[in-house]
């Protein structure tokens, strides 16, 4: 519960960042107020919101314990003070704080050592479950994603603390990039939830659990783009060459990897036994909504050739329609979970309980839910069009309607 309550904090202060203008797109996507954006959203919201749901799902799937119970809390300190200081690094390195002081080394053990924690943890527990299923295979490819998106990180955190600089560094920069976010954004976020997804909505809507061909064609063609963009695109750069073939060739097996796990999540909604879905399922669906307009809007852009002008809008609806669309889904189940685990579990059988879903109201949360979604698409629309002011608009939307859902989960908490 620490790593959600942290995660949704960045949340609502990446919201209120872009709804006062902070960062893209009032600035270019390189600036440093937009770094701070982006790694506040990726690092601070979406990371820690996946490391959390981790160390409370993995042992679900593989049925094993975690490796060890006592990682969890020094994770967690490591990755928050990190991001704090990397933060205030990117503020240093644009001009709003004065202060000499080495943030980026700092930032860069800490990040390291509360990765390399999770990475630790859930990698072995994972590892003793051998042999695993096609959703915790997703996982293992997911955090071996994470250990290239620390490592470009570092890289980058070197060059920018100027501990490394010359005609090699602003090489890295250059080309080192659209790799670190590959693997941060396709990797890491998008595949690791692709695996969690498969199994918690087919538990949520009782829903058969099929291993499908198009499920392994998902992750083997997953997987592909990933070796491709991260493994050849490194060595492409060794060899002083640009990635621009590789990203491409990733980009199309990337595309097909996401069409067909969007094939099986619809598959899964159909087979399902549960006829009424509950709210967190059903809000699932614009979430997946948000993910086949972003495919489909990267096909029509790659084919006139404008990707590079409105890559911000793709990774906006990426960002925030699919990943935090479904993370805000899921919270709204696992939180009430947790809870009636916490407080019911003890005293099931002695004692009349409520169900699980008896914690929430559905009605009250509903409105909330199809707000954000609202401002979600209206902001992506803002960008495609350079519309700032709307942009702004539609991000107090999602201000609004986040801070509404996090006032639900918090009854949750007090059984209000």
């Amino acid at each position: 519960m620490a790593y959600f309550t942290i995660a949704l904090v960045a949340l609502l202060a990446a919201e209120v960042l872009m709804t006062v203008g902070f960062g893209y797109p009032q600035l270019p996507i390189g600036a440093p107020a937009t770094l701070v954006l982006v790694h506040l959203v990726v690092l601070g919201w979406l990371s820690l919101l996946l490391c959390g749901a981790l160390f409370q799902f993995v042992p679900v799937l593989v049925a094993k314990p975690l490796y060890s119970m006592l990682l969890s809390l020094p994770a967690l300190l490591c990755l928050a003070s990190g991001i704090i200081v990397l933060l205030l690094g990117f503020l240093s390195l644009g001009g709003t704080i004065k202060v000499i002081f080495p943030f980026f080394p700092l930032a860069s053990g800490l990040l390291i050592a509360g990765f390399g924690l999770v990475w630790w943890d859930l990698g072995l527990t994972l590892w003793r479950a051998r042999p695993l299923t096609l959703p915790a295979r997703f996982i293992v490819a997911g955090i071996s994603s994470l250990a290239a998106v620390v490592s470009f990180g570092v890289l980058f955190t070197l060059v920018l603390g100027g501990v490394t600089g010359g005609s090699a560094a602003a090489r890295l920069l250059t080309y080192a990039l659209p790799l670190h976010i590959v693997a941060g954004l396709g990797g890491w976020l998008t595949f690791t939830a692709m695996g969690v997804s498969y199994r918690l909505l087919a538990m949520f809507m009782l829903a058969p659990e099929q291993d499908r061909v198009s499920s392994h064609g998902a992750f083997w063609l997953g997987v592909g783009a990933l070796g491709v963009v991260i493994l050849g695109g490194s060595a492409a750069i060794v060899l002083n060459r640009g990635p621009g073939l590789l990203l491409l060739i990733g980009a199309v097996l990337g595309l097909i990897a996401v069409a067909l796990y969007i094939y099986d999540v619809v598959r899964l909604y159909q087979t399902r036994k549960r006829r009424v879905i509950e709210l967190n399922s059903k809000m699932v669906i614009p979430a997946m909504a948000s993910l086949v307009t972003a495919v489909l809007l990267i096909a029509v852009l790659l084919g006139m050739e404008q990707l590079t002008q409105h890559i911000g809008a793709v990774v906006f609806l990426i960002t925030f329609g699919w990943l935090s669309g479904l993370g805000l889904a899921m919270l709204y189940k696992i939180v009430p979970f947790v809870t009636w685990l916490e407080c019911y579990g003890p005293v099931l059988g002695k004692a009349v309980t409520p169900r699980v879903q008896d914690l929430v109201n559905e009605h009250r949360a509903r409105k909330w839910f199809g707000l954000y979604f609202l401002g979600v698409w209206g902001a992506m629309a803002a960008l495609l069009v350079d519309a700032t002011l709307v942009f702004r608009i539609a991000a107090a939307l999602m201000l609004v309607a986040t801070t509404g859902i996090v006032v639900q989960l918090v009854r949750v908490r007090r059984l209000d």
